[in-house]
């Protein structure tokens, strides 16, 4: 069976100040204009290849399977990351946050973006579940979720060394980076052999 993997976002905004939730308009940056895609580039740093993201009528969406991934252009360390996101039948993506290069591969700390009911990841005991921080924390049950190809709206926040995941206007997850629980989390992960990895100060955004 063909698995389609889409990811579309809209309201794409960053927020670099000193206290999270701000309604200051004057505060947030713009990360996405609605129409194009500068600001982001390539794993390379290059401008992003035709066909393979749409960027139009203020909604950002990867087109097919194998598109590649859109990296900021800029590195943020402690912010607000507000967006709206909708996921296809079967899908499986996400936001990444404070990506480095960790032995020639770029890695970050995820919010993921799944198909729970249908994707295999969604089997996973929940660490792989949309609004999870990947394969580290689960999102908290009864998570308020909206069906596969409507809108949710998910901002993450990171201060003061705590991620925060929201969910349709919740907290559902949050996880103080370094802290026992979290260096429990990491050796049980997938990354726990990856030194350094989660801890680092700053990094780019990856969609």
């Amino acid at each position: 069976m063909k698995k389609s993997i889409f990811l579309l976002l809209s309201s794409v905004s960053l927020l670099l100040a000193d206290e999270p939730k701000s309604t200051d308009a004057s505060e947030w940056q713009s990360l996405f204009d609605g129409e194009t895609l500068t600001g982001w580039t390539n794993a390379k740093g290059e401008s992003i290849e035709e066909g393979h993201w749409s960027a139009e009528d203020g909604v950002l969406t990867r087109l097919t399977r194998g598109s590649g991934h859109l990296y900021s252009v800029k590195q943020y360390g402690d912010f607000e990351f507000s967006f709206e996101w909708k996921i296809s039948e079967e899908g499986n993506s996400g936001v990444k946050y404070r990506l480095a290069k960790f032995d020639e591969k770029w890695l970050g700390l995820e919010y993921q973006i799944l198909d729970d009911e249908k994707h295999p990841d969604g089997k996973n005991g929940g660490i792989r579940q949309s609004a999870a921080l990947y394969d580290l924390k689960p999102a908290k049950d009864g998570k308020k979720l909206s069906p596969v190809g409507e809108w949710n709206q998910g901002p993450i926040v990171v201060k003061a060394g705590v991620v925060s995941y929201f969910l349709n206007g919740e907290e559902v997850v949050r996880l103080e980076i370094p802290s026992e629980e979290w260096e429990k989390r990491f050796s049980e992960s997938k990354y726990k052999k990856t030194e350094g990895f989660g801890v680092n100060a700053k990094g780019h955004l990856q969609l």
